[in-house]
């Protein structure tokens, strides 16, 4: 536009001077070399408008032509990234519906024409994993690290991979790199908290706990039931590497809440007892039984080894004067009198402990105190008893 309101003025600046010096037409000479040009000065502005005029004319059409070889290129650019587009989302599909090699042949066959070819080769990884191909899979891996901004899709990607290998030691090195970068992504601390588990390292996933609860990547329940895991876990390792002494050492360290677990209690006390250490596992199950009461930590007292049991039955005495009802503390005296061969003693509190509650274990224990009396009939009674419960369960 500006050039032909150019091209338009000078044109009537030639009209208005021509018509000034009518008649009047001057002479223009142009000596080269050896050469000399003649011509009047209207004649040189009309050469002069017209080369002009020429070279606008030349600009245009170059111009054109350049936005048509542009547009023809953008055009086949296009229908190569639709093509490819497509395709992924088809291997997607395959992927889903576990067609591993349709899935992968379809993403990485216009992966390189793809607008996002890090989405096209991490299909692929994962097709050629759900093929057992773990070369394909680390080569399409590779291609997609070498993608822009790819690292975190990358890494997650190998590492939800080798934990579904149980590949748990390469997994875990993956995870702890990826959660100095990213330490509070969900992702990677959900599979953290796998790995934890598989490699039983307990104290890590003790202190990873809270991220896990605030990250809401499990509910308080799961928190609190991995939590009691854990240190059950922890209580065992103590216990292997340090003995007795060192389980109630670490015991006596543990915050006040912790302890106070009625199912950690029973933890501690099945390793005390495990290492012959009965008489600090006794202490610690009347403490607890006195001030809790719970019901789980009465069937490990029959378990104890006590050089003297006479302490042990009079706490269960007294327990079942307070609460004549209570199954459990019935249960565990009836064991106690069991084991020192007090048949009749033993046959009243196990007939106490199945008034409350049925139970198929002291059903057992209740037809070998009456074989014992030589009370066949009933033992064989109380035999199917036991039979028909167990059955039932």
């Amino acid at each position: 536009m500006i050039r032909l309101i150019f091209l338009f003025v000078v044109l009537g600046l030639g009209l208005f001077v021509g018509t000034q010096f009518s008649g009047q037409q001057g002479y223009v000479l142009i000596s080269i070399a050896n050469k000399t040009l003649e011509m009047s000065v209207t004649t040189l502005v009309i050469f002069i408008i017209a080369l002009l005029a020429a070279l606008f004319g030349l600009e245009y059409l170059f111009k054109k032509l350049m936005y048509a070889s542009s547009t023809t290129w953008n055009w086949f650019s296009v229908r190569k990234l639709r093509r490819s587009r497509r395709y992924t989302n088809e291997g997607i599909i395959k992927l889903l519906e576990g067609d591993w090699k349709a899935a992968e042949k379809k993403v990485t066959r216009w992966a390189n024409h793809h607008d996002v070819p890090l989405l096209c080769y991490l299909v692929a990884s994962e097709a050629a994993q759900g093929q057992g191909d773990t070369s394909k899979r680390d080569k399409y891996l590779e291609l997609a690290s070498q993608q822009e901004d790819s690292y975190l899709a990358v890494e997650l990607t190998r590492a939800k991979q080798l934990v579904r290998e149980n590949q748990y030691e390469a997994a875990f090195d993956t995870l702890q790199t990826l959660q100095n970068k990213y330490p509070n992504n969900g992702i990677a601390l959900n599979l953290l908290k796998t790995t934890y588990v598989q490699l039983k390292l307990w104290q890590p996933l003790i202190d990873l706990m809270p991220r896990l609860v605030k990250g809401k990547v499990v509910s308080n329940e799961e928190a609190a039931e991995l939590s009691q895991r854990a240190q059950c876990g922890l209580l065992s390792d103590v216990a292997h590497q340090q003995g007795s002494e060192g389980l109630i050492a670490h015991w006596n360290g543990l915050p006040k809440k912790v302890k106070q677990d009625s199912h950690l209690v029973g933890c501690f006390v099945k390793q005390l007892i495990e290492r012959k250490a009965d008489a600090e596992a006794f202490t610690v199950l009347k403490e607890s039984i006195n001030k809790h009461g719970n019901a789980e930590l009465y069937s490990l007292l029959p378990k104890l080894n006590l050089a003297d049991p006479h302490p042990l039955n009079v706490m269960l005495e007294k327990i079942i004067k307070k609460d004549a009802n209570n199954a459990e503390a019935h249960s565990a005296l009836a064991q106690q009198y069991f084991k020192q061969e007090l048949w009749e003693e033993s046959q009243q509190h196990f007939e106490e402990a199945l008034k409350a509650r049925s139970n198929v274990s002291d059903y057992a224990y209740l037809s070998d105190t009456l074989q014992k009396q030589n009370l066949t009939s009933a033992a064989h009674e109380v035999s199917r008893k036991a039979l028909t419960l167990a059955q039932s369960s």
